[in-house]
């Protein structure tokens, strides 16, 4: 994934050492992701949803945002799974040959950055609604999967900037091609609406669920804390992870860094460029392992699927002794 070449300038002995080092360190961090956090990811996501699935009538309005955010996490881990074997770097070889791949992957990755951060944001709001007209069912299950039907609508929607480069880049003489062929323009979109408009939406909804959860009534001795709790340290989570990402789009926009000078400079905020990535790859691990130990009905969701499914293997079984005891005493 990461290449020391493409820079601008001339690249003394020192300044390649530095790169082969910060080279090092990069796929040793990816090394441990790879071998960590995507296995775990993959087997959290999976059994968060299959849980959920298997105990439709039980689920409640944060299981459903949090099993779309699950399926958002598979898909992330599987382009990160991707992209870490491989350099990122469009003009390699392989890309060239297939740049769909590409740009395949950088549509997913927004697609999924967009839903696993508005299903949060959403997720805060209905939590509020829920909190300050509790039997209105404003904020009910069956709302809630529509909601989540138009995120992922939304999300492919806004990751159409991101096909019209690929377009452009294949018919670059046209003009209107030319003016759209700008990944600052994209940049500057996935930043506004992946980061900011969900950012301001959390903020204003966190401040309503603490205003009233202050106000001493009767109606909070019915809200559960646990959910609380977890939709306090998924949005921090979430934002620690996100943010640093969503920054260094910010400097590619404001600094260009790719046409500076300083060659130092620019390895430096490659790393960072990547180091970044990843805070953001480790997030579908990372959601799923707080839901899964946070919420208290998932455990015993867990068990009662276990059982079912022991139930089930030995109830064959043990019809299958009945019905052969019965053919010996006949």
């Amino acid at each position: 994934m990461w290449s020391c070449g493409g820079s601008n300038g001339t690249v003394n002995g020192v300044e390649q050492q530095f790169c082969y080092d910060l080279g090092l360190v990069f796929s040793i961090l990816s090394i441990i992701y790879l071998i960590i956090c995507f296995p775990f990811s993959i087997c959290y996501n999976s059994l968060l949803v299959l849980v959920n699935l298997y105990n439709k009538p039980a689920m409640t309005m944060p299981d459903v945002y949090f099993v779309n955010i699950a399926i958002a996490g598979l898909l992330l881990s599987f382009v990160a799974l991707v992209q870490l074997l491989g350099p990122d770097n469009p003009q390699w070889a392989v890309w060239n040959f297939n740049r769909e791949v590409y740009i395949t992957l950088l549509i997913l990755f927004n697609i999924s950055a967009l839903v696993i951060m508005y299903s949060t944001t959403l997720l805060s709001l209905d939590y509020y609604i829920e909190q300050a007209l509790p039997r209105t069912y404003m904020s009910s299950v069956y709302n809630t999967k529509h909601v989540c039907g138009f995120v992922w609508g939304g999300a492919v929607l806004t990751s159409f900037s991101s096909l019209l480069l690929y377009v452009c880049s294949h018919v670059p003489k046209i003009i209107e091609c030319s003016k759209i062929q700008n990944k600052e323009v994209a940049d500057t979109i996935m930043v506004f609406i992946g980061f900011f408009v969900p950012a301001a939406a959390v903020f204003y909804a966190l401040i309503l669920i603490f205003r009233i959860r202050n106000q001493s009534t009767l109606l909070d001795q019915d809200s559960d804390p646990s959910t609380h709790k977890l939709l306090v340290a998924t949005i921090c989570t979430q934002f620690i992870l996100w943010t640093p990402y969503y920054m260094t789009l910010l400097v590619h926009i404001a600094f260009n860094p790719k046409g500076s000078d300083l060659i130092t400079q620019y390895h430096i905020y490659y790393f960072v460029k990547g180091l970044s990535k990843l805070l953001a790859y480790s997030c579908s691990f990372v959601i799923p392992l707080l839901y899964t130990y946070m919420h208290k009905n998932f455990t015993n969701k867990l068990r009662q699927l276990v059982r079912k499914l022991d139930c089930r293997t030995e109830g064959c079984s043990h019809q299958n002794s009945e019905v052969q005891q019965q053919v010996f005493l006949s």
